[in-house]
């Protein structure tokens, strides 16, 4: 794993080991930011079920100027400050040290929204990415859509397995498109 393009371009990126963990693949997140270009730079960015940190770095790397990383397992939480170290977007002597341009809660989905929206966040771009079996997708893009931390025309795209269908829309959110890669999907919806 790597990051694909940016300041940081081909710096190999640290994963979190175990059956629960699916990180997103290489060949995913270029197809991702493939679709999403000419959207990153100057975007504000929110990474939900962050995991490994690697989209939000990439966003990172490709100059959004804030990304928020929202991840509740403090193993992850270690892999992202590791990674963000990697990538120069932290000083690696010290954790809490970080950069102006990004935050990482930790905390889960649905208590960070909280948080963001009385610390006055607004996203232009969001990904999601829960774990495919535990069924949080229609809880987390529903109280996206209705708490205030959209922008307007902002874009949402959730992972997926190809053979998981989400809905049409989630309160104000509309899908738009869908792109399967292997046995992934990544579905857009525009706010």
């Amino acid at each position: 794993m790597r990051v694909i393009g940016g300041r940081a371009k081909s710096t190999p990126l640290v994963s979190l080991k175990g059956a629960k963990v699916r990180p997103t693949l290489d060949r995913v997140r270029e197809s991702l930011f493939n679709q999403i270009a000419g959207d990153v730079p100057g975007a504000r960015f929110l990474d939900l079920f962050a995991g490994s940190g690697a989209i939000g770095i990439e966003a990172l790397s490709r100059g959004a100027e804030e990304v928020v990383f929202v991840e509740l397992n403090s193993q992850a939480q270690a892999i992202i400050y590791q990674n963000l170290a990697k990538c120069r977007f932290l000083d690696s002597e010290n954790e809490e040290k970080k950069s102006k341009n990004w935050i990482l809660l930790k905390s889960n989905a649905l208590h960070a929204l909280k948080l963001l929206v009385e610390r006055h966040h607004q996203f232009d771009l969001v990904y999601i990415d829960p774990p495919y079996a535990d069924g949080l997708y229609e809880e987390t893009l529903t109280a996206l859509a209705r708490s205030g931390l959209l922008a307007e025309s902002a874009l949402v795209i959730a992972e997926h397995h190809h053979k998981m269908a989400l809905l049409e829309s989630y309160d104000k959110l509309k899908h738009i498109k869908n792109r399967q890669i292997g046995d992934t999907c990544l579905s857009f919806y525009e706010f």
